[in-house]
């Protein structure tokens, strides 16, 4: 089991940068793969990124493709997430979320943060 938290969230112009961060508080975080979802308002969570427990695979949605990066510190107990290029429909709540199975479905997933919120201003 773990417990995940997941920090970076802030306000930025469009084009701007951010880097979010999962770590896990208690717990271990190797031994899952680890997905990013955002949710935007009005909208349901939906995926953005996953990377397996070993690096050797990521996987991202079409929409953020080239714009945004997944990465994990097995180390540090972190996976993060460098969102490059933001636009103002990238405005949401991203959640992180680990667990052992491997895809792009909530479904997928066992453990959930509480969420950081990410705002892009015109």
């Amino acid at each position: 089991q773990v417990r995940l938290i997941e920090s970076g969230g802030g306000v930025v112009q469009t084009g701007g940068s951010l880097r979010l961060s999962c770590t896990a508080s208690a717990g271990t975080i190797s031994p899952y793969n680890v997905a990013w979802f955002g949710q935007t308002p009005g909208n349901e969570r939906e995926f953005v990124a996953a990377i397996s427990r070993d690096s050797m695979h990521t996987y991202y949605s079409p929409f953020v493709k080239g714009r945004f990066a997944i990465s994990r510190d097995n180390d540090d107990n972190t996976v993060s997430l460098q969102m490059n290029n933001l636009d103002p429909d990238d405005t949401g709540v991203y959640y992180c979320a680990a667990g052992a199975q491997w895809g792009n479905t909530e479904d997928e997933y066992d453990y959930w943060g509480q969420g950081t919120q990410v705002t892009v201003g015109q």
